[in-house]
């Protein structure tokens, strides 16, 4: 069998990155409809304000970007509320869980804390459990 070794591709290098004039540029140059005014653009928010110079469009401007800032603080209140609701029930789960485990635990492992017998020794007398003088305390594992 011949070895599977890959090859080394050596990539071109990279351009340089734009300047910032070359960015402003470039933006000065694009016009409205470009994606990149576009893409991130909500369907709450209005279009592009062709005449950014008038008064009354920059007021209306601001009033749509107002408006738009108090739509979304109240869906983050909202997702914020969700989110503490949520951890909540989460954290209550967790404790049930816990409390399940627990039972479990103390039902499937017999009860080594007070003095007593433990199963599966044998004493000098041939019976299969010895006598205990002292407590026995026996901590749960976290695997099952």
């Amino acid at each position: 069998m011949g070895s599977k070794a890959k090859k080394r591709v050596v990539l071109p290098t990279r351009p340089a990155p734009p300047t910032v004039e070359q960015i402003l540029e470039d933006v000065r140059g694009a016009q409205a409809q470009d994606p990149v005014f576009t893409a991130l653009a909500s369907e709450d928010s209005p279009e592009p304000l062709r005449n950014a110079e008038d008064p009354e469009a920059q007021q209306e401007l601001l009033y749509q970007q107002a408006r738009a800032y108090v739509a979304t603080n109240e869906r983050l209140q909202q997702a914020g509320d969700q989110l503490k609701r949520m951890s909540e029930d989460l954290r209550h789960v967790g404790e049930d869980l816990e409390r399940d485990v627990s039972q479990v635990t103390r039902a499937s492992l017999p009860d080594l804390s007070t003095p007593g017998w433990l199963p599966g020794c044998q004493d000098p007398a041939g019976s299969s459990s010895v006598a205990v003088s002292a407590p026995v305390t026996v901590e749960p594992t976290k695997e099952l």
